[in-house]
């Protein structure tokens, strides 16, 4: 490249030079809107995918206080039954 008052002349050997590099610039950046484009693909799927075990969670928790409440009041109940169990027998054996 020469400058010339203000003005830049660039070879035929340059200028052939710079539309390679300029294809293969191009080319790249294709590949990466195709990579970036594919990423966001994932994203989307992996976001859904999250959601959904959210959700998932989200009943399995409430399904398991569920249980814990009936097993607490299977509990309660069984220690009542123990409890009037135990005043039978001592006011029976008496």
């Amino acid at each position: 490249m020469a400058k010339r008052g203000g003005s830049v002349t660039v070879s035929a050997e340059e200028m052939e030079e710079l539309r390679r590099r300029n294809i293969e610039l191009e080319r790249e950046v294709e590949e990466m809107k195709t990579q970036m484009i594919q990423l966001w693909h994932r994203t989307v799927v992996a976001e859904e995918a999250e959601e959904r075990l959210c959700s998932q969670l989200a009943e399995l928790e409430v399904e398991s206080l569920d249980q814990a409440r009936d097993y607490h009041g299977r509990m309660l109940f069984l220690m009542d039954q123990i409890s009037r169990l135990s005043s039978s027998s001592v006011v029976s054996s008496s």
